[in-house]
């Protein structure tokens, strides 16, 4: 399949001192990828993005299609690259990809840690208020990996499943249980301990699960699925 990498520096995209990485662009190169992603990458907003649990993004390039049918206006603008993702390739998406799941990239090895939850800044970046929470909604998010093995990648590399833990749900899966209203709380559960989760995630669906445990009777908060932009930002 063919591996397209993308890295990019911050931009400042407002007057209030708020900046994005989002904005990147193809290499042409061999990169080297570190415990905390690729050389020449840069995150703005640590609190949501980069860090060795979040150190590479991947953003199916099949979804792009499926986000110009909903938004067509923005179909030019729709390509892979565009969203902030350091990976792309035509042949995985959240349907077929599994929280653990361990692959070769490049002389490299990756492990899948979590969902990427969608922000602000997307909206931002295609001027279109609501594309964020649509690909909340949707299911579309993309993903993050921690490294495993430092390497060496270059576009057109091999990525390659190499193994995947017993039982692990896929990301899409993980994604529609989070997002439901008022999930199984034993789902929950299992879901937290599922193996290569970060412990972020890990933490938000056992403190998620123990409150619907406790609280049977009283109406549940709606899950937060979208990183609104800071208040008073």
């Amino acid at each position: 399949m063919t591996l397209r990498l993308y890295t990019g520096q911050l931009t400042r995209i407002d007057d209030e001192g708020q900046f994005t990485g989002i904005y990147k662009h193809a290499a042409d190169g061999p990169l080297a990828l570190g415990s905390e992603g690729f050389a020449g990458d840069a995150q703005a907003d640590r609190r949501v993005h980069g860090g060795p649990e979040k150190a590479v993004h991947h953003y199916a390039a099949a979804n792009y299609a499926r986000l110009a049918g909903h938004f067509p206006a923005l179909a030019t603008q729709l390509q892979p690259g565009s969203i902030g993702e350091n990976l792309s390739t035509p042949d995985w998406d959240e349907e077929s990809v599994c929280i653990g799941d361990i692959f070769r990239l490049g002389t490299a090895r990756v492990q899948v840690s979590q969902p990427r939850s969608p922000c602000w800044k997307i909206d931002h970046r295609y001027a279109t208020p609501g594309l964020a929470r649509h690909i909340a909604e949707s299911g579309l998010t993309g993903w993050y990996y921690r490294v495993l093995e430092i390497g060496i990648v270059a576009p057109g590399d091999r990525f390659e499943l190499l193994e995947r833990p017993p039982g692990a749900p896929t990301l899409a899966a993980l994604w529609r249980l989070w997002s439901t209203h008022r999930p199984d709380p034993v789902r929950l559960h299992e879901a937290a301990r599922a193996s290569g989760l970060t412990p972020g995630w890990q933490k938000r669906l056992a403190e998620r699960a123990a409150w619907l445990q406790a609280n049977a009777g009283t109406p549940a908060p709606a899950p937060t699925i979208v990183h609104e932009k800071p208040a008073g930002r």
